[in-house]
């Protein structure tokens, strides 16, 4: 798993320094609304499920963009406050509820891609993107949930008269978020942000 992490962060690393002159590059600030929920996949948890719950995040974005291609990569300084609903069914406590909250500083990197449409280009430019992310946890309301946190994020998104981005991205955790070993645990997110780029 390192050294998949690794190769990952050396490819985004060496695109950015390939990225020539005439690249165009962006930034500005980014906030929006986080749904996350917890994934369980172990026989020790496997009367715990969890339900979406709303969090926020906000931040900064940096865009750079090759011209004409619209290929391009944008990276993001986020603080992302994310809490799940997880409900226990067990003969002692039936549809007991409780709050998983953590607080998170996440950079995720896209490789990302926008739609050249003739004529209307310039007011709507439709985009995908997809990449890693890495989130340091700053605060947690259980204090049972690992410092680092990995996923991949897949989205879309639309830019607006050049300067303003909306899109939705889902994240897919790839490493566990909890230390104990028996305890497969990791998020899936939601995330829907607006972005202004000057």
């Amino acid at each position: 798993m390192k050294s998949s992490i690794r190769i990952i962060v050396l490819a985004i690393v060496a695109m950015i320094i390939a990225l020539p002159a005439s690249a165009q590059f962006r930034f500005g600030i980014k906030a929006g609304v986080a749904l996350n929920s917890l994934h369980f996949s172990s026989d020790y948890l496997e009367n715990l499920n969890s339900d979406n719950r709303a969090g926020f995040t906000g931040g900064l974005m940096a865009e750079f963009t090759l011209p004409v291609i619209g290929l391009g990569l944008d990276a993001s300084l986020m603080y992302v406050h994310r809490s799940a609903e997880e409900a226990v069914d067990t003969d002692d406590a039936e549809g007991e509820v409780s709050f998983a909250k953590r607080d998170y500083i996440e950079i995720p990197i896209n490789v990302k891609y926008k739609f050249s449409i003739p004529a209307i280009s310039s007011i709507v430019a439709p985009y995908v993107f997809t990449g890693p992310s890495i989130a340091f946890l700053v605060s947690d309301s259980k204090d049972i949930y690992k410092k680092c946190d990995f996923a991949w994020n897949v989205g879309a998104g639309v830019e607006l008269v050049r300067h303003l981005q909306v899109s939705a991205s889902y994240g897919f955790g790839i490493t566990k978020l909890v230390a104990e070993r028996d305890a497969n645990v990791k998020n899936r997110y939601w995330t829907l942000t607006a972005a202004y780029l000057f």
